[in-house]
Formats: C-alpha cells, sequence, structure tokens
C-alpha cells in the first residue's frame, strides 16, 4: 500500500458517520481463533435498578462515535492496531434483560468462551454489575488468563459497590451495588491486592467504607487523593496490586460531571477526576499483567449533545487496549 492510499485510509477509517459502527473500526469477527484482544458490549441496565436505568444504551453509543478513537499512542509510541489482533465480539446477547440475576450469567457464559481461549476482553457497559458477569467467568480457579489465580481489581469509582450488608438493591441481588463484594467472597478478585480509587460524595451513612474494609480492599478516596497528588497514588496502585494479574473496571461516575455528565448516580458535591488525573493513572499500569477491563456506568440520554461522556468512554478503552497491546508487544 503506497503511502497516499495509507493515509486516506487512516483518514477514512477515522470518520465516525461513515461505514459500519464497530468498536474502533475493529473487524465484527466473534472467533477467538488468532485473536489477542476481544472488545465487548454489554448492554445492561437492571443490576442498577434505579430510574435511571438506560445504562444499556452506552454499548452503541460508543460504537457509533468510537471509529474517531482508532489512533496511535503517542506518549507509548505504539499503534494497538499494529500490533495486536483485536476484533469486535459484539454485543452479550441479553433476551431476559429484565432478569438481573439470569443476564448476570447470560454475561459470563458469553465471557467463558473468551477466557477459555486466553482472548483479553474490554468491554463496554451497561451498568456496573456486568463486573461480576465477566469476572465470574475469566479469574478464579479455572481461569486461563489468570493461570488459576484469582484476579487484581483496580477499581475506578465514585462508590465502593461492595455493599453486602444490604440483601439487595432494588431487587437485583447480583447488582451494580453488590459485585466488589460476592467476587471476593467467591473466590474471584483477591481484595488484598486491590484498590479502590476516587471514591467520593456525601454518602447515606457514615461506615460508607467499612464493608471495602472488611473485606480486604484498599481505597484512595479523592479527598486522600487530592492530598496525596498522582504520583503517590501511582506508587501506591503499583505497590498494592504487584505482579498480579489485573482487571481494571472504571466507572465513569468517578469523573467531575463537567467531564463525563451522562452517568447515571452523579456525586456533583465533591469534584471527581479531570482526564489528566485518570490517564496519568491508568499509564501508570504499563507493563503490568492486565487480564481485561471494562468501562461502565454510560447514560447517552443524559449525555450532552456533543457526546462528550460516549467520548471520554471511548478514550479510557483506548488506554486499556494501548496497555495490553503494549505489554503483549513487549513479550513477543
Amino acid at each position: 500500500m503506497d503511502k497516499k492510499t495509507r493515509d486516506n485510509s487512516a483518514m477514512m477509517n477515522g470518520l465516525y458517520w461513515w461505514g459500519v459502527p464497530t468498536l474502533f473500526r475493529c473487524p465484527h469477527q466473534p472467533e477467538t481463533d488468532g485473536c489477542d484482544i476481544a472488545l465487548v458490549g454489554v448492554p445492561h441496565s437492571t443490576g442498577n435498578g434505579t430510574t435511571q436505568r438506560d445504562q444499556h444504551l452506552g454499548p452503541r453509543a460508543v460504537r457509533n462515535i468510537s471509529a474517531q478513537g482508532r489512533r496511535g499512542h503517542l506518549k507509548f509510541g505504539i499503534s494497538p492496531w499494529e500490533m495486536c489482533e483485536i476484533r469486535d465480539f459484539g454485543d452479550v446477547p441479553l433476551p431476559e434483560a429484565n432478569n438481573n440475576e439470569q443476564c448476570i450469567e447470560r454475561i459470563t457464559e458469553f465471557y467463558d468462551v473468551i477466557a477459555k481461549s486466553g482472548v483479553r476482553p474490554i468491554s463496554i457497559g451497561g451498568d456496573h454489575s456486568i463486573t461480576g458477569g465477566i469476572l465470574q467467568a475469566i479469574a478464579g480457579p479455572k481461569s486461563k488468563l489468570t493461570n488459576g489465580e484469582k484476579a487484581v481489581l483496580v477499581h475506578f469509582d465514585a462508590h465502593t459497590d461492595a455493599f453486602h450488608q444490604l440483601d439487595h438493591f432494588l431487587g437485583a441481588v447480583k447488582s451494580a451495588a453488590h459485585w466488589a463484594s460476592y467476587l471476593v467472597r467467591d473466590g474471584f478478585v483477591d481484595a488484598s491486592k486491590s484498590i479502590q480509587v476516587g471514591i467520593r460524595g456525601n454518602t447515606r451513612t457514615l461506615d460508607w467504607l467499612d464493608s471495602s474494609y472488611e473485606l480486604g480492599y484498599e481505597i484512595i478516596t479523592k479527598d486522600q487523593y487530592d492530598e496525596y497528588g498522582v504520583e503517590k497514588c501511582i506508587e501506591m496502585i503499583q505497590e498494592r496490586v504487584g505482579d498480579a494479574p489485573i482487571y481494571i473496571t472504571f466507572d465513569l461516575d468517578c469523573l467531575d460531571v463537567t467531564v463525563a455528565p451522562g452517568v447515571s448516580n452523579l456525586e456533583p458535591a465533591i469534584e471527581g477526576f479531570k482526564m489528566p488525573d485518570v490517564l496519568k493513572m491508568l499509564q501508570g499500569l504499563r507493563g503490568k499483567n492486565i487480564i481485561g477491563g471494562d468501562v461502565v456506568c454510560l447514560m447517552p440520554t443524559v449525555d450532552s449533545p456533543n457526546q462528550i461522556t460516549a467520548h471520554v468512554a471511548n478514550s479510557i478503552m483506548f488506554e486499556m487496549v494501548c496497555l495490553i497491546a503494549d505489554n503483549m508487544g513487549n513479550k513477543s
């Protein structure tokens, strides 16, 4: 391919309004053979149970604009699309969409196929309950991705989602409020090496962090982040996770509402992260053994007209793609 043809192709592939809207313009090819990274949509809302249940529209919103995110990573000096075989595996089919418990098991079944082949998934949700369904498949004793180990979480969020003191969240048991708890109790996540970052807000009860501490998580609240600074927080994250198999889960509500207005469960009273904060922390995981990640809680029906929250979600997925591609490239 000559340079002119190459450059024209790159330009066209970056036009979000042109062509078939697969994630990052990757081929829709849900086959594990020869694949390194699987991009997956998880259009699920019933794990949150609030009146704002349009998070199932998140994957489609990102698909519609994600061609713009098919770029090279200047800081890492890589083009992940040339380093790895990256495919769009489509959306998890959820025919019992209003039944949260059945949906979580459907999600696990879908990711079982991916995990057994050693392919690393990066997903766009969907509410945060999807993380439970994903990690039930890709972590723990039967996992090829973790070599039978528990996964370690780097969890960006305004909320801990470890509220095991509640029997259910408005009817959902494996809910967006419970996944960070039951994954530990059921043997899929090692909380003693996991960390929750960005927790903030004026809470309903004053013992809001106790459930995470009981499970063994380390927490960096947003107030602590502001006190420590980004470099110390990166050191804390790196020391905590070590060489363990890492899963990154990123709830968009950890971002400030001016950065990501289109999310469920806004926390507007206390300033959230700005993008430079989270990019530095994500890039601080460079070289780590990242087995997958997800971006959750995008609610496009309340996003700005320019779809800024979808673009932000896309950018965070891109960082995850590059972290995995960079690590795989360095091992080849």
